[in-house]
């Protein structure tokens, strides 16, 4: 029998190669969407309407508005229209978008642009499509991939941005974010293996039967507002502190990259032992609730050195301490809370929430500035903050557990209910879904001590069953 330690099979090369192929594109995606947030409100102030900071707040994160709303709707509809279907359409509305913004003359103009971008919202068809390539024991490690892609692009963006700045300008990023769409479209269609099989996965998509229920889940409602407020304060930043260091420190925009490069990789560095502390001692709540207060006080620090350049760095690398350790830990904290069988609509209101920060936190960013100055900025995302931290103090630490899921083939669903109850009778189960119509088994597990061998032994036996 098989242990834990050398579970089932490595990935696949197709696996591996669906793996890095649709990392890269929401690398490839992301990356345009970054590169302008360290330049865009310098750049904004010279078009007509760009010197009223609520106009530049809007086109900041307008593209979270339509992002929110059709990420859910794009993945369902690419259960019935394929997965390559829906990216592609996706991938040409957010190449369409940059196209329209790189010619716009005017703030409207790049706000319509960046509605256009945003429309092209294909996470959720991503994920399906990355569901449909793997198998259910390598999933997690597939996830994981986009998540670290995800961040890396974010972090190098921010260096990148106002390096690129200085050479293609902002015109040039929206060029280059279009054609890193279309190659993204590219890599979709020659790199990344068409799946055998395309179908509903429980983990990975979002069931309009199971909204209910996660959205009455307090626990998730708790972590939602979270991921809303995080974005929210990190666009509302955004609007605000290119302004910032150019005044106090005298920097123009193309050596911002001097300030976000050191603050960076402090952050990265200081973050991953956090992390790793966190999941091996089951401290995960200490450490959360920790950067959440690390957070409220980044934001509070920034109200109180717009005029202090060396204090609005300091405060940038407590930022971005806390918003890497928070970014990590979000999703993991949702798949530990999740009830097992709902976990992928679970991650779709999650993300919906996060879409809808970005966008109210640019336009609130914006009119604050306009209207009360840079800390009425940093006092609102504090408020954000303070509420987040409240909730995060309420919150029931989460187990130490982790998510198996093992494939079984189709079953009837007498057969999926006797062994999915004999599944949660097993040492370590804490909970368990066998999906009959998907053939797969979920369980959520303890970190150290369950039995996997029972399990297995239960799964090999389920298995001959049917093929008998």
């Amino acid at each position: 029998m098989k242990t834990e330690a050398s579970n089932a099979d490595k990935m696949t090369a197709t696996e591996v190669r669906s793996s890095i192929g649709l990392a890269s594109i929401f690398g490839l995606r992301m990356l345009g969407m970054f590169l302008i947030l360290p330049v865009f409100a310098l750049y904004a102030e010279h078009l007509p309407g760009g010197s009223n900071h609520t106009m530049v707040g809007l086109a900041l994160g307008a593209y979270g508005l339509t992002q929110a709303m059709l990420q859910l709707p794009f993945g369902m509809a690419s259960d019935k229209y394929g997965r390559k279907r829906v990216i592609y359409f996706g991938l040409t509305l957010f190449a369409i978008g940059s196209f329209v913004a790189s010619s716009a003359t005017t703030i409207e103009t790049i706000i319509l642009g960046r509605v256009i971008q945003g429309a092209g919202a294909i996470s959720a068809a991503v994920t399906a499509l990355l569901a449909d390539s793997t198998r259910e024991e390598h999933r997690t490690h597939a996830m994981a991939m986009i998540g670290g892609t995800i961040g890396v692009t974010f972090a190098a963006s921010l260096v990148l941005g106002p390096a690129m700045y200085q050479y293609i300008g902002m015109p040039g990023i929206f060029i280059l974010t279009g054609v890193l769409s279309l190659t993204a479209m590219a890599v979709v269609k020659w790199y990344i293996p068409d799946p055998a099989a395309s179908h509903f996965h429980s983990d990975a998509e979002a069931s309009p039967a199971k909204l209910g229920d996660v959205l009455r889940n307090a626990q998730l409602l708790r972590l939602n507002f979270g991921i809303f407020a995080l974005h929210a304060a990190q666009m509302a930043m955004f609007v605000v502190i290119p302004f910032a260091l150019r005044r106090t420190g005298n920097l123009d925009i193309n050596h911002h990259w001097e300030v976000y490069l050191p603050v960076v990789l402090i952050a990265f560095v200081l973050m991953v032992p956090a992390i790793i502390y966190g999941e091996k001692r089951a401290k995960l709540k200490q450490v959360f609730v920790a950067a959440v207060g690390l957070m409220l006080a980044a934001q509070l620090g920034m109200a109180a050195s717009m005029d202090h350049f060396w204090g609005i760095v300091a405060a940038l690398t407590a930022y971005f301490i806390a918003f890497n350790i928070l970014e990590a830990t979000l999703p993991s904290l949702i798949s530990k809370i999740a009830p097992v069988g709902a976990k992928g609509t679970a991650m779709g209101v999650y993300n919906t929430s996060q879409s809808l920060g970005l966008f109210f936190g640019g336009a609130l960013g914006g009119w604050l500035s306009q209207n009360y100055g840079f800390s009425a900025v940093f006092m609102f995302s504090a408020s954000l903050m303070t509420i987040w931290l409240i909730a995060a103090l309420g919150m029931r630490p989460p187990p130490a557990v982790k998510t198996r899921m093992f494939h079984l083939g189709k079953l009837a669903a007498d057969q999926a209910k006797l062994l999915n109850g004999k599944l949660r009778d097993i040492q370590g189960v804490y909970e368990a879904a066998v999906v009959a119509e998907e053939g797969i088994a979920i369980l959520k597990v303890a970190q150290l001590g369950w039995d996997e061998t029972a399990a297995m032994k239960l799964i090999e036996e389920s298995k001959h069953g049917i093929s008998q």
